[in-house]
């Protein structure tokens, strides 16, 4: 079943160093008409009715990649204005910083949506200027270097 984009959603997402803290963990996307290429994302997911954003995060990451995040602590909420495809969406993002157990590994890691689909899991190098793919939330960027470098 395909997302309603008519609604703001929201969202509950984490920024998970690598244990050297050179890289992060993030799904990679297939292509967009916006992003030809594919793009990057936050681990996380939609906050459900009666959750808090907290649990949202634990629920998902259990859910979609069987780990439990360590050090949970809450970053900042930011919005997402984008377009998949030429959608409008808007979401509301709860954004949180952990460590995750286990790792994913170096490759070919992969995690599994609500709606059974898969989709690889990556490391995004923290100095990511020669990385050709966007990152989203584009709001969360800043966030990870302030976060992952200090």
């Amino acid at each position: 079943m395909p997302i309603d984009r008519s609604v703001i959603r929201v969202k509950a997402m984490l920024i998970a160093p690598s244990s050297d803290r050179t890289a992060h963990a993030v799904t990679l996307n297939p292509p967009t008409a916006e992003n030809p290429a594919g793009y990057h994302r936050l681990i996380g997911g939609g906050v459900e009715l009666g959750e808090t954003a907290h649990e949202a995060v634990r629920r998902e990451v259990d859910e979609e990649l069987g780990a439990v995040v360590r050090d949970l602590a809450l970053v900042s909420t930011v919005e997402n204005i984008f377009r998949i495809d030429g959608v409008l969406g808007h979401e509301v993002v709860f954004l949180y910083s952990g460590r995750l157990d286990p790792q994913p590994v170096a490759s070919g890691a992969v995690l599994t949506e609500s709606d059974g689909s898969v989709v690889p899991v990556v490391w995004r190098p923290i100095d990511d200027g020669d990385e050709p793919l966007p990152l989203f939330p584009a709001a969360v960027v800043p966030w990870v270097q302030q976060l992952i470098l200090r």
